[in-house]
């Protein structure tokens, strides 16, 4: 327990400037290059259902389930009333939800707590384990969390520290490409989120595509700066 203990709060080192630039430089190949984006967009899609279910949860809706697909898309079943702010802050929360992860795992790394950060989203991936309601969800989130805690637990703190910008940077940017398909979903009139909104508030679906990507461009702004200008050890 003491070693865990050790682990958990140990404050790593920042990696050169290089490193962090060219994990960004990787992170953002990857959600450009669409062949990898379409297998690894389903981590981005992980976050998203999260985003909707911690939501769900924290205004009083019950949780039903989450359902992750093998097109990358997936679903949120929550019980409550079909209208009203608790319905519009699920529907809400889906989007902005991997670039706050990314700007979270930001800011865990700009005070050099690597080591947490990777445990927090294990455990995360864990609670998210509990609501998966399908077979590709199930293998989904297995796979995503034994590769974070395989890193956590046997990678050294080199490897720790690559793996870890790397998926801040992945989020990061991987959440604002998700908001650009959703521009596209939007006109094709597949019943987005901002679909969904726009009939829960009467706002059309248009403003709310730009409240998501004004919230995940100053995330990867906000999370940018974290990463390469980290703040100083005391």
């Amino acid at each position: 327990m003491s070693s865990v203990s050790d682990r958990l709060w140990l404050v790593s080192a920042h990696p050169p400037l290089w490193v962090i630039a060219a994990t960004a430089a990787v992170a953002l190949a990857l959600v450009l290059y669409a062949p990898v984006w379409r297998i690894l967009r389903t981590a981005v899609t992980i976050a998203h259902e999260g985003g909707h279910a911690l939501v769900a949860v924290l205004t009083g809706r019950t949780l039903r389930g989450v359902r992750l697909h093998s097109d990358t898309s997936g679903v949120t079943v929550s019980r409550g009333k079909p209208y009203g702010p608790g319905m519009i802050l699920t529907t809400m929360a889906g989007y902005p939800a991997p670039s706050l992860l990314g700007l979270g795992c930001a800011a865990m790394l700009g005070i050099g707590r690597l080591t947490l950060m990777l445990w927090l989203v294990v455990a995360a991936l864990l609670i998210l384990l509990l609501l998966i309601r399908n077979m590709f969800g199930l293998l989904a989130v297995i796979v995503a969390g034994a590769a974070v805690f395989g890193v956590s637990w046997y990678g050294d703190v080199i490897v720790q520290g690559v793996f870890g910008y790397a998926v801040a940077w992945f989020l990061l940017f991987g959440g604002l490409r998700a908001v650009a398909e959703l521009q596209r979903v939007h006109v094709r009139g597949d019943g987005s989120d901002a679909d969904q909104l726009a009939r829960l508030t009467r706002i059309p679906a248009v403003v709310w595509v730009l409240v998501f990507a004004a919230a995940s461009l100053a995330c990867l702004v906000g999370g940018g700066r974290l990463l390469l200008t980290p703040w100083p050890f005391t």
